[in-house]
């Protein structure tokens, strides 16, 4: 399999051209290999040369890293294989993932942390973001429906499906409520169904989330190939 070069060292290069050649090799290879997601490309904001995951990060630039982005999924695509964005948003230390809470003013937030994002799902077809474990003023981001539903949903008009990181400490049926499409890898079947038969969780909101994994489905090679 091709080797993974630092994103770091690959989004300096500014060169669009070989963000897609890139893009275009890993999406070749992870058919190959029968994988259907491509965990990447991760895009938080560089804050500290210290930081624990500096080499898989972009950039300190909000629009380089957007743009680095919607080339490398550019590439991705064409092998029909889903290239799921990370880690969204404002997650930029590794020390107590799970515990973190970025405070941050909406303009530093939507200007800074979320600019990325919205560059790539306006530019190309994204298939997936992956949420982060951290909290953003006070609350968790996958169970924050500003977060999940009213600004990449309403405002950038993205229809693409969010999947939690692995092992997050959340409840299932509160990340539906927000519209948070699927739970990796510890779902809580009773939990949703519980807050279904409790009002707490509406069945519309669950065919909601579930309409999304299943058109996520449908873009993938490997599931076509499995008919």
């Amino acid at each position: 399999p091709p080797r993974n070069p630092s994103t770091l060292v690959l989004t300096a290069s500014f060169d669009k051209s070989l963000y897609e050649h890139y893009g275009d090799v890993m999406g070749d290879a992870a058919n190959e290999f029968g994988v259907g997601y491509w965990l990447a490309p991760a895009i938080n904001i560089l804050r500290n040369p210290c930081g624990g995951r500096c080499r898989d990060y972009s950039s300190e630039d909000p629009y380089l890293s957007g743009i680095y982005a919607k080339h490398v999924i550019d590439g991705v695509n064409k092998h029909g294989v889903a290239a799921i964005l990370k880690h969204y948003c404002a997650n930029n230390t590794e020390f107590e993932r799970l515990k973190s809470n970025s405070r941050v003013s909406e303009r530093a937030l939507r200007e800074i942390y979320m600019k990325a994002f919205e560059i790539a799902v306006k530019g190309t077809d994204v298939a997936g973001i992956m949420t982060s474990y951290n909290s953003v003023n006070d609350r968790k981001v996958c169970v924050d429906p500003t977060l999940i539903t009213d600004i990449p949903r309403k405002e950038w008009n993205w229809e693409g499906a969010f999947m939690t990181d692995w092992w997050n400490d959340t409840v299932h049926a509160e990340e539906i409520a927000a519209g948070h499409d699927i739970k990796m890898t510890n779902g809580d079947i009773e939990g949703v169904a519980e807050a279904l038969n409790t009002g707490r969780l509406s069945r519309e909101q669950t065919y909601t989330c579930a309409k999304r994994v299943i058109r996520l489905l449908l873009k993938l090679k490997s599931v076509h190939n499995s008919f």
